[in-house]
């Protein structure tokens, strides 16, 4: 199958790149960030594409939230995550539409080469292969909608319970007021406030269940 692979470390990439040929994959592209790696996918249409959560500039889920840029742009694109470590922000939305083709595997996986080629195939027919750690990882965060929250959703969700309009936080994120508006409602649905209740009520209920949880109002400055 054609291959887009990506990862920072320049010896992991080379690595995943002659265990793939030697496995008679083709690597059409190995890029070294998120944004390289969206438009290796998008330019090449691979049958499937590999990324690395941990990627510049900050390393932290670069590659997770690259992942789900490429399904949004590609529905039918299959894409197999690799961590390090399970990192749980936007794992959920990778997962969410529940179409197969996707794949979160820890990279000491990849040392089990005949079970992360199978892992491979299975990804690209449109099923689904997740590492079992990830699922343990994932079904306890189940137990606390909050945890489910991506980073810049808590900020967001921080700064409401600081009693700041949806154009404060704007201004406080530098982010434009329809990107906030999206955050919010994103915030409400997984905290299962429902649409049809009153805006002002939802967010009452979203401040008042992070202050429950310890938030702190006033700590994000």
């Amino acid at each position: 199958m054609r291959i887009v692979v990506a990862d920072d470390s320049v010896l992991l990439r080379e690595g995943l790149q002659l265990l793939l040929a030697e496995a008679g994959h083709d690597v059409v592209a190995a890029v070294g960030d998120g944004p390289g790696f969206v438009d290796a996918v998008l330019e090449h249409r691979p049958d499937l594409a590999i990324v690395d959560v941990r990627m510049p500039p900050s390393h932290t889920d670069e590659g997770l939230r690259a992942a789900v840029a490429v399904r949004r742009a590609w529905a039918g694109a299959r894409v197999l995550v690799l961590s390090q470590y399970v990192v749980a922000s936007y794992a959920d939305e990778l997962l969410a539409t529940g179409e197969g083709g996707v794949g979160y595997l820890l990279k000491d996986r990849v040392s089990e080469v005949a079970e992360f080629l199978d892992a491979l195939v299975t990804v690209q027919a449109g099923g689904t292969a997740l590492d079992p750690m990830v699922v343990r990882h994932l079904m306890g965060r189940r137990h606390d909608p909050l945890l489910a929250l991506t980073p810049r959703e808590r900020e967001v969700l921080a700064l409401m319970a600081e009693g700041r309009s949806n154009a404060a936080v704007a201004e406080a994120l530098v982010v434009s007021l329809a990107g906030v508006e999206k955050h919010t409602q994103r915030i409400f649905a997984k905290l299962g406030l429902a649409p049809d209740d009153d805006q002002s009520h939802r967010r009452v209920l979203a401040v008042v269940r992070y202050l429950s949880a310890g938030g702190q109002a006033g700590s994000s400055g």
